[in-house]
């Protein structure tokens, strides 16, 4: 490990003080001040010594110092300019030998472009955008071949669900376009500052073989919506508006060799993906 010192309660605090930050729930900032849980959370992502790793709401670089102290150069993407104006001051005085592995991005994680092709995302992902976020950075940033987020725990379920589970749904199906998603480990709320009202966990992900191009990728997207849109409603229902109606799409579903009365969140990403290849000459 790199001469690194975490930060504990106490220096969270006095950091947020200096800065006048305020924590809110717009930006969806719960601040991570318990080592363990860092080293942990580093621990489980696997971070290599000298591999580029990617950091999205580093906050008050908590868990920045943890990915440094691993070895790890990071990249941090921070909306808020306070923040990340701050950061390489706090990694100096925290890490000064690591402070020349640390890259700061200021800007919205859902559009900033992401320098120096990372393998790896770790982050303490903003509740209010987690999903967004990660789909965007799994199709923007072909490099990233894992990741461990901490999430909202209701949002971590839904990205690792399978088929038929109640809380499966087009999160699930769409992570499951580029790779595995497995729950991690719970994160109780102390660890936080200010202390949540809502659970969390961690989120592995693993890349998987590429399914087809942006385009395909697209239209399976598109008949993803549709059927969740109004899960309850068969496939052939659901899909009616997507395709040109029911009738195109029970043609559709018949073309897949998926029956035209099941319901969506009894299909995996293999069968959306038969559909968006049966719908490419289909559809309108």
């Amino acid at each position: 490990m790199q001469d690194v010192r975490l930060l504990g309660a106490a220096d969270v605090r006095r950091l947020a003080e200096a800065l006048e930050v305020s924590p809110t729930k717009r930006l969806g900032q719960n601040f991570v001040h318990d080592a363990n849980t860092v080293r942990r959370i580093v621990r489980l992502a696997e971070v290599v010594p000298g591999e580029r790793v990617l950091e999205i709401g580093p906050g008050l670089g908590s868990l920045t110092l943890g990915l440094l102290e691993a070895g790890a150069e990071v990249v941090a993407v921070e909306l808020d300019r306070r923040l990340a104006a701050a950061l390489p001051d706090t990694v100096a005085a925290q890490a000064s030998d690591a402070a020349d592995r640390l890259t700061v991005v200021a800007g919205d994680a859902l559009r900033v472009p992401i320098p120096g092709e990372p393998v790896r995302l770790v982050a303490n992902l903003p509740y209010n955008v987690s999903v967004p976020v990660l789909l965007r950075l799994l199709a923007d940033v072909p490099s990233l071949a894992a990741a461990v987020v901490m999430v909202q725990a209701e949002v971590g379920e839904r990205l690792a669900a399978p088929p038929g589970s109640k809380v499966y749904g087009a999160p699930s199906v769409k992570a499951a376009w580029y790779g595995r998603c497995a729950i991690a480990g719970t994160v109780g709320r102390q660890v936080f500052w200010p202390v949540p009202n809502v659970d969390s966990v961690l989120v592995r992900f693993d890349r998987g073989a590429p399914r087809g191009d942006t385009a395909l990728r697209d239209r399976v997207f598109r008949l993803v919506d549709a059927a969740f849109a109004q899960r309850r409603k068969t496939l052939r229902q659901a899909l009616g508006a997507a395709v040109g109606g029911t009738a195109a799409a029970g043609a559709l579903l018949a073309a897949a060799g998926i029956d035209p009365a099941e319901r969506g969140e009894r299909l995996d990403v293999d069968a959306f993906t038969a559909l968006a290849k049966a719908a490419a000459g289909v559809a309108p």
